[in-house]
Parts: C-alpha cells; sequence; structure tokens
C-alpha cells in the first residue's frame, strides 16, 4: 500500500490508469466535507469493491494539538460495531448445540436478569440479539445529560455492573413486543457465553473470530487498558461546560464491553463484512438466522437481524452491517452480498458535531460508494 501524494488517498491493488487517476474523486470530496470548523476533526474509510480491491481515504487532521495527518487505515474504537463480532461468537455455540436461540435467557444465566417489570423466562437469546428482549439500556443510567461521558473516562465497570445498572432500571417494552435496542442486550450475550464455554469473552472474539479470519489490527482490550495500541488518529468529544472538543482517545472501554468495546481498523471490518457474509465465520444456517431481520424504521425499510442491520441501497438491492458510537469515535459500515464493502470512520460524535448535516452525509458517502464500485 503506497499513500498517495495528496488528497489523502491510498490504494490497495492494482494502480489506475492516469486517465482516472486525475479525475475527481467524489469519494475524496465527499469526505472533505464531513471535517473542519464544527464538524468532525478528521475521517478515514477504506472502500472494497466487487473485486477484492480496496482504496483508503483520509481527510482532516489525526491530532487537533500537533496537526499531524490521520493515518490511513488506523486504529480506532469501533464502538457498537463489536455487537456483530459478539454475535458471531453466540451463533457459533448455537452451531455446536451448545446454546439453543430459543430459550430462555434464566438457562444460561438463572437469577441475573431480575429487574422491575421483567420475566426473564419469557426472554430468549434470540430476542437479546435481535434487540426484541425489551430490556432497559444501562447506558440510559450512566449517561442522562451531555457530559455524562467525562464521568466515565476513566472508570472500570464489571459487566455485572453494567448488569446492576439496567436492574435498577423498570423495564418499558415486553419482550417480544417489537426491536428495541439496548446494550443491555449484547452485555447478556457476552456472559451467556462465557457461562457454556467457561472461557473469557475476549478470548472467545479473539480465537473464534479475530484469529480465525486474520485481523491483524483488530482486538479486544485488556482489563484496564486505556490507550490504543499502533498507529490511530485522536478521538474527540465536546466538553459542554467549556464547548471545547476534548481529547477523549485514552479512556477506558470497559463500560461497552461485548456490546462495544473493541478496537479495529476500517479495512479490517471490511475483511470481517465479507468473511461473515461469504460464509466463513458462520455454518449456512446460523447465517441464514442472523439475516433474518424485524422492521427498524418502516419509513426506511431497514430491518435487524441478529446483530446485523440490513439497510436498503439507494441503487438498488440491500447491505449490510452495523454501525458504532463510543466518545471520539463513530463508525459507519456496510457489505453486499456480490463483495462490495465499504467502512467510513469519523473521530468524534455527532453529539460533539455544531454542522448537523454531517450525519446524513456520512450515510450518503457510504452508499454512495457501494453504489460506484
Amino acid at each position: 500500500m503506497v499513500a498517495a501524494a495528496a488528497g489523502g488517498l491510498a490504494f490497495g491493488g492494482p494502480v489506475q490508469s492516469a486517465q482516472a487517476a486525475h479525475r475527481p474523486d467524489v469519494v475524496q470530496q465527499s469526505l472533505d466535507k464531513l471535517v473542519g470548523v464544527d464538524r468532525h476533526p478528521g475521517a478515514l474509510t477504506a472502500i472494497r469493491d466487487r473485486h477484492g480491491r480496496t482504496r483508503h481515504y483520509t481527510a482532516g487532521v489525526g491530532d487537533l494539538r500537533t496537526g499531524s495527518k490521520v493515518p490511513v487505515n488506523g486504529r480506532v474504537r469501533i464502538g457498537s460495531a463489536s455487537k456483530m463480532f459478539a454475535s458471531v461468537v453466540v451463533l457459533q455455540l448455537v452451531g455446536e448445540g451448545r446454546v439453543e436461540l430459543d430459550a430462555s435467557i434464566e438457562t444460561y444465566l438463572p437469577g441475573l436478569v431480575r429487574g422491575k417489570g421483567v420475566d426473564a423466562t419469557t426472554i430468549t437469546v434470540r430476542q437479546l440479539l435481535q434487540h426484541n428482549s425489551g430490556l432497559p439500556d444501562y447506558t440510559d443510567s450512566m449517561f442522562k445529560a451531555k457530559g455524562d461521558f467525562l464521568l466515565y473516562q476513566h472508570v472500570y465497570l464489571e459487566p455485572r455492573e453494567l448488569l446492576d445498572l439496567a436492574n435498577a432500571r423498570e423495564n418499558g417494552v415486553p419482550a417480544g413486543g417489537g426491536w428495541s435496542y439496548s446494550n443491555t442486550n449484547y452485555v447478556l450475550a457476552g456472559l451467556i457465553a462465557q457461562r457454556v464455554t467457561g472461557r473469557p469473552f475476549n478470548e472467545l472474539v479473539t480465537t473464534r473470530v479475530i484469529q480465525r479470519i486474520g485481523l491483524r489490527d483488530t482486538y479486544a482490550p485488556g482489563v484496564g487498558e486505556e490507550d490504543i495500541r499502533g498507529r490511530h488518529p485522536r478521538g474527540y468529544q465536546r466538553d459542554p461546560a467549556t464547548d471545547e472538543l476534548v481529547d477523549f482517545t485514552r479512556m477506558d472501554p470497559s463500560w461497552g464491553w461485548a456490546a462495544g468495546h473493541l478496537v479495529s481498523t476500517p479495512d479490517d471490518l471490511n475483511t470481517f463484512l465479507r468473511a461473515l457474509l461469504d460464509g466463513k465465520l458462520l455454518e449456512p444456517a446460523q447465517l441464514a438466522q442472523m439475516r433474518t431481520t424485524i422492521p427498524t424504521d418502516p419509513k426506511s425499510g431497514s430491518g435487524y437481524g441478529l446483530g446485523l442491520f440490513s439497510t436498503p441501497l439507494s441503487c438498488g438491492g440491500a447491505a449490510w452491517g452495523h454501525g458504532g458510537d463510543i466518545p471520539g469515535y463513530s463508525t459507519v459500515n456496510a457489505a453486499t452480498d456480490d463483495g462490495r464493502a465499504a467502512t467510513l470512520v469519523v473521530t468524534s460524535l455527532n453529539g460533539s458535531v455544531k454542522d448537523e448535516s454531517v450525519a446524513a452525509d456520512r450515510g450518503a458517502l457510504v452508499d454512495a460508494a457501494l453504489c460506484a464500485h
């Protein structure tokens, strides 16, 4: 891989013709619009075409203090994109006969789920993975107001403590009552995987997913690990007290755990999505279950399977993926059945951006990248 001389573009695979090289690059132009004053500090993306060729792009700055460039294919925190990995681990255990999708979670975690209005015997593993359990989200107790992220930047939380936060909240939706996103579901999924295997979740996701498909830049942070290993852009969060962007790169991601604590790169996420859709991680029966969706937004036509969104493309067909937000980084990704994949990361959350139009621009960029390739 060789970085281009200008424009933040690098290539993987065959070199383009001179004519193509001088053609305005729509992806780079769109990426440039995401960064700057009142927008995101930096952005990076990897786009893989149906022939397996990858292009890398960057825009903005990777460090506001030094002004250094965004590293091509740098490591970032991927937030809830981690849920795809957790779902794969559980579905592999389903394929091995160690977990039943339609068994009650009480079968595997007796007595752990006991919130007000919650009957754990009526909630299934499938409903956890599909966000159809009705369980309250523990992050609603943590992040009640803008700036609450700062309170947890260097706080380590055990998975059982996260579950305690959820148990203290009243259940608002009955099990099976429709799609209702909750990080609590994936903390429980991680605990189930640990219970039936007798091994820590970080080991399971590493051996069963990361190492299995050769993801070189993806890892699960260890207990108390706050820094990001290797080359990475800095991530930022706006402090509502000062209205300034603060460096949030160094943080304890334990509150995300199986629901959102992994570190990866745009290229690794594309590789993961391709391996998943190509049947390299799950047997056909489990992959089919993962791709069986329920509606999330009737207006957009999107659906949610078992840890996987299905989103209509403007050029027809659908793309599969799972974005993720965590202080400092926001990820959008998607892949198609014919080999295309795209991942975009920006180095601040939407709530830290004053120009709110960029949220729609990010989704449009991924859609356009997939439809153009």
